[in-house]
């Protein structure tokens, strides 16, 4: 058997199995054999029936002594299964619905299997309910099933045994073949790694529990370095490219002296890296993130600036018209000052306003055009762009970002891209290696931190009591709840229910607002416009201000339900208040019922670092959670574990480099199979951005 071969190919499996197995993505025997296991189960020992606890997975053993099978009403048959091992408690198995098991089990009677699942106990039996099982054989020996048994995700129809013995008859089949190897002999034995094969068979069926992680790590590092390649290989093709080199001696110091405030120490430094890619014929690709009111906007004014008067042109493309709206207003009250036009283009614009902006932009007279996804679409046309900046990068597929870089023709135009969501290094390291890092780890002067608590429903009059008081002082707060509308089991508060108890209770008579995700996007620009204003004093909302929302004067926030929020939403929504002078507050009102949302508030309330934030939400969540890893533009990573393998993300990252500067086409007959996976590993990020 090929490991290319169709998965129907495995004995036993057939054409309706195989089309289950599609289910999972499994389609050839490889994918077969690259399902793995998210956990294994320790079924080495038996427990005595009598030495059973309740509630716990237990492996028992025992004699089949009796076999009951009986219709208790219409439609539901009910198989008993006893058995005897030398406790004075009997064990008990319960099948629903499976009539021939009675006649199966009937003919093994007197002799012993065993039988593993959630035990429950009755006043004198043991019992088990849809057991995992499995026949001793005439020695006494196991069959095959017991040890470390792996278990599998499944789709309707699918058992797990079934897909065991699957998984085993396919690695019985080609590992004799040796399954080949994509990993160089030198760099296998450079890193002290098993081969693929042992390691394969160490993952899904194990002697010891250390086998799993041992193999575990090699198909880590392989996959980690498959996707290190590819982005390596990526970034060298965009650096081969050419770009306009933009150099304009003096313009920072020109944007500084209009800058309503002192660029902070970390600031400068990342304005500098910006300025020393720009000067460069190599397209610059920089992320710059940093933490809430960090003031990354400001650093892409500077690249503007120099953009502006290097004479060429820039696009600023925000994920929402409100985000778009409001760099608008920061990014003309400052660039206008210098001279530089700049525009607006978004969907919600008539027809003719966005024919004047793509006139504009055509001829040159604008030398700044902020937008959205209006941006890439077909009719608009620049004259000279030199920089494209992307904020809320993660927000945006890597086919948008693309098509806004495509806007500069032949000439490719710099790219910097922004996130307010801290990236931790593994992540950062494993989904933008692509990209140069900067990192704005310091906030302007004069901002003060917040205060976050972490309050039960119980206290809930008390904390609105406290808003009403800010409120009463001229403030203005923000109260977000989980859902737009009430949730089945009553819990989540819909934002107009919440408004109207509000209103009705601890804050009648204040001026309230509210905006939520299903409200067209013009009516919510509206209300956060007016609310900005002051014209109300509290708005009750979902997430939609979780990006891009600054109101100086707002110094309180309330989340409810917030044990239902993620930490980095909690953190992001946190970062809407504490952007003016006053003194600000979070106020977190949950009672978790989960040990995962305790920890969550416990972190929010213990940190305001949202690196460390960010480090937290890794580790609980995985990277396929944290950030949207699927618009970076790659499939989510299947065995490594961040921020687990943070090592082996660096010795592949380098190990990467190594290779490429050596072989960039990796045309070297020891890395042909590598090559074939980093074009495979190319195919499925190709489809994704498609998609």
């Amino acid at each position: 058997m090929d490991p290319s071969s169709p998965v129907g190919s495995v004995r036993g499996v057939g054409t309706r199995n195989a089309q289950l197995l599609g289910k999972l993505g499994i389609v050839t025997v490889a994918d077969l054999l690259s399902h793995l296991p998210r956990r294994h189960e320790d079924r080495r020992h038996p427990v005595r029936f009598d030495e059973a606890s309740p509630g716990a997975s237990t492996l028992v053993r025992g004699r089949i002594v009796a076999v009951e099978a009986r219709k208790p009403r219409p439609r539901l048959t009910l198989v008993k299964v006893f058995l005897e091992d030398d406790s004075p408690v009997r064990g008990v198995l319960v099948f629903f619905n499976q009539r021939h098991l009675a006649q199966r089990f009937e003919a093994l009677r007197g002799r012993e299997i065993l039988a593993f699942g959630t035990v429950r106990r009755t006043v004198r039996d043991l019992e088990m309910t849809a057991p995992d099982w499995e026949l001793v054989d005439e020695e006494g020996e196991e069959t095959g099933g017991g040890g470390l048994v792996p278990v599998y995700a499944l789709t309707e129809g699918l058992s797990a045994s079934r897909l065991r013995t699957w998984i085993r008859e396919a690695l019985d089949a080609t590992v004799p073949l040796d399954l080949p190897e994509r990993l160089p002999a030198q760099l296998v034995r450079f890193r002290g790694l098993p081969r693929f094969a042992p390691a394969l068979r160490a993952v899904h069926f194990p002697t010891e529990p250390g086998d799993v992680e041992t193999g575990r790590r090699r198909l880590a590092y392989e996959e980690l370095l498959v996707l290190q390649l590819l982005l390596q290989r990526r970034r060298r093709r965009a650096e081969s490219r050419q770009a306009p080199v933009l150099a304009a001696r003096g313009a920072v110091d020109e944007l500084a002296a209009v800058l309503p405030f002192a660029w902070t120490g970390a600031q400068r430094r990342v304005v500098a890296e910006i300025e020393a890619d720009l000067a460069r014929a190599v397209p610059m690709h920089r992320l710059v993130q940093g933490d809430v009111g960090s003031g990354k906007t400001a650093v892409a004014m500077a690249a503007m600036a120099i953009a502006s008067r290097a004479g060429h042109q820039c696009a600023m493309m925000a994920p929402t018209e409100l985000l778009a709206h409001q760099h608008l207003v920061g990014v003309r009250a400052t660039l206008e000052e210098m001279g530089i036009r700049v525009d607006l283009l978004t969907g919600s614009r008539s027809a003719r306003e966005r024919d004047a902006v793509r006139e504009r932009v055509a001829s040159g007279e604008t030398g700044v055009v902020v937008g959205t996804h209006a941006l890439i679409q077909e009719g608009l046309a620049f004259r000279r762009l030199g920089l494209a900046v992307i904020d809320e990068q993660h927000r945006f597929g890597v086919a948008q970002r693309a098509a806004l870089a495509a806007k500069g023709g032949d000439i490719s135009p710099h790219v910097l891209v922004m996130t307010a969501t801290p990236i931790p290094r593994t992540l950062s390291m494993t989904v933008y290696g692509d990209l140069d890092v900067s990192v704005i780890d310091e906030l302007p002067a004069g901002r003060r931190p917040i205060r976050t608590h972490w309050k039960s429903r119980e206290a809930r009059e008390k904390v609105y009591a406290g808003v009403r008081e800010l409120v009463g002082q001229g403030r203005q707060a923000y109260v977000v709840c989980p859902l737009v509308e009430q949730s089945e089991d009553g819990e989540a508060r819909a934002v107009d229910e919440l408004a109207a108890e509000l209103s009705a209770g601890p804050l009648a008579g204040v001026s309230l607002a509210t905006v939520h995700g299903r409200m067209p996007e013009e009516q919510r620009h509206r209300v956060m416009e007016r609310f900005r204003s002051g014209e109300f004093q509290m708005l009750v909302a979902t997430t939609v201000i979780e990006v891009g929302v600054d109101v100086p004067n707002a110094v309180a926030m309330v989340v409810e339900d917030a044990d239902r929020f993620g930490l980095a939403q909690l953190h992001q929504l946190r970062g809407r208040v504490g952007r003016g002078a006053h003194a600000s507050f979070c106020v977190l009102v949950a009672d978790p019922e989960s040990d995962e949302g305790r920890a969550r508030l416990e972190t929010i309330v213990g940190t305001t670092d949202g690196f460390a934030v960010a480090e937290e939400d890794l580790r609980q969540r995985g990277p396929g959670e944290f950030l949207g890893v699927r618009q970076s533009g790659l499939p989510p990573l299947r065995v490594a574990r961040l921020p687990l393998d943070l090592d082996l993300v660096e010795a592949a990252r380098d190990d990467a480099r190594r290779l490429l500067d050596r072989d960039p086409d990796l045309a070297d007959p020891t890395v042909l199979v590598l090559r074939d996976a980093v074009r495979r590993r190319e195919h499925d990020v190709e489809s994704e951005a498609s998609a």
